[in-house]
């Protein structure tokens, strides 16, 4: 296999020549479990562990290699394989970790495409993925919804009609994972080279989807619970998988809870018919609440707008304010700890050439 075939291209390449080390190699993060990455470069796969000055230099923990991430690799014939450095990201699903905490985790990086996979059974949300496609957005990759479990469902055209509302522009492809169907419209979203994502609740079917376009069982899979039609996390880590023909795809685990990471810029791009509502409303800062001649709030009242997708992008736009904030606390402390550090070694080295 050579690096191209993996999604290697001149934007890597002219990073990758800027360290200047020729005992380094480029290789590609294909699997990510705690602090043990699986990769492949040009002479080597297998495992690789985080070099110290990586390890201990990264500000943050999404500084840190992810499954998608070309990274530079110390030359395994030196001993141990280890990560030296993670080269420039082109894209970059990243979410908020899940709890109290305000922390970016990257699901994946370097995607060309990501693949919302929603059931047509009881996970059926639109309300959830367009708090998907506010992540998207933000990731600089493209969007593509799967409807999958078409045998479950005897309205699917209206189902897709409904995601295509809330989704303009966006590709909606109808599947049953569990029987083959509409799969080979998958793969046809995924050329050789170009590397796509797949995101969703448990149980949607992302592992039964990769099986099927492997063709052969890589990924176990197990049956919905009756009482709910949830999964039951079948995968438990993110990995990268190389189609027959060409085209990667990575997996994930499935997401209870999918906190935003990023700006508000990505919220008017996935709600942009309400963007564009709002360019008719009286008042620049209007907050489409109880305000006259507010353009937002007559589209709903005619019918032209749901009620739930304004309540919603109420809703996102109210936890990206929040999570701005925490980053802008979260950034003030990191700076104080920052001067804090300087000033406490200022005072070392001045006492130690006071004896």
């Amino acid at each position: 296999m050579s690096l191209r075939d993996y999604g290697w291209d001149e934007h890597f390449a002219e990073a990758f020549g800027r360290l200047h080390d020729a005992a380094l190699e480029p290789a590609r993060v294909t699997r990510a479990a705690a602090a043990i990455f699986r990769v492949r470069g040009e002479t080597y796969h297998g495992q690789a562990t985080l070099a110290g000055k990586l390890r201990h230099g990264a500000a943050t923990s999404a500084e840190l290699p992810a499954v998608g991430d070309w990274v530079a690799l110390r030359s395994p014939s030196s001993g141990d394989p280890r990560i030296d450095a993670v080269l420039p990201r082109r894209s970059m699903l990243s979410r908020n970790v899940a709890g109290k905490r305000t922390s970016e985790q990257v699901v994946a990086a370097n995607v060309d495409r990501v693949v919302v996979v929603m059931g047509l059974d009881r996970d059926f949300n639109l309300r959830r993925l367009e708090r998907y496609l506010t992540a998207i957005r933000e990731s600089g990759a493209q969007p593509l919804v799967l409807l999958n479990k078409t045998d479950l469902c005897e309205e699917t055209d209206a189902r897709a009609a409904e995601v295509r509302e809330v989704a303009p522009g966006v590709p909606v492809l109808l599947a049953s994972c569990k029987y083959g169907d509409g799969v080979d419209a998958v793969r046809s979203h995924v050329g050789a080279g170009e590397t796509a994502v797949l995101v969703g609740s448990s149980g949607a079917g992302k592992s039964t989807l990769i099986n099927r376009l492997l063709g052969e069982v890589v990924q176990p899979t197990r049956e919905t619970r009756e009482d709910d039609d949830r999964g039951r996390h079948t995968t438990t880590h993110r990995e990268l998988f190389r189609l027959p023909g060409g085209g990667l795809l990575i997996d994930s685990p499935g997401i209870r809870e999918l906190q935003l990471w990023g700006g508000e810029s990505s919220l008017q791009q996935a709600f942009d018919d309400i963007d564009e509502l709002a360019r008719g409303c009286r008042f620049r800062d209007c907050t489409h609440g109880e305000e006259t001649g507010c353009a937002v709030i007559a589209a709903v009242e005619s019918g032209e707008l749901a009620v739930e997708r304004l309540e919603n992008f109420r809703e996102l736009q109210k936890e990206l304010r929040y999570l701005e904030k925490k980053q802008n606390e979260s950034a003030q402390r990191a700076e104080k700890k920052k001067w804090r550090s300087i000033r406490k070694e200022y005072r070392r080295f001045t006492k130690k050439r006071g004896r």
